[in-house]
């Protein structure tokens, strides 16, 4: 089992102390929730990808950390960039720091 962070552990003892009540959501928000979850959960494409051994061995560990198959973390990965709720790290190198121009050669 993972660590807990310090806001998962605010959580579990607020919980052990009884600080926290069960709520039931709104219809409306019971509505936008099976929405969401129908949107999220339909998969009628089927695609083939090929990956690097190594990449998919990590990408399997990944998935057993979280408990679920590797082809829904895959699924859930590419969900989540396509959503726009996983944002890609902006790099530290840009092209100038690289040493490398966009010139072409000609010839």
């Amino acid at each position: 089992m993972k660590k807990l962070d310090a806001y998962e552990d605010e959580l579990l003892s607020a919980y052990e102390k009884g600080e926290l009540k069960s709520t039931s959501p709104s219809k409306a928000d019971l509505t936008k929730f099976k929405a969401a979850a129908t949107a999220t959960f339909i998969k009628d494409r089927r695609i083939n990808i090929r990956l690097s051994s190594p990449d998919l061995m990590d990408i399997q560990a990944r998935a057993l950390e979280e408990g679920i198959p590797y082809q829904t973390f895959i699924a859930s990965v590419l969900h989540k960039y396509a959503s726009g709720r996983l944002v890609e790290k902006a790099s530290s190198l840009t092209p100038r720091s690289t040493g490398r121009t966009n010139k072409r050669r000609s010839g």
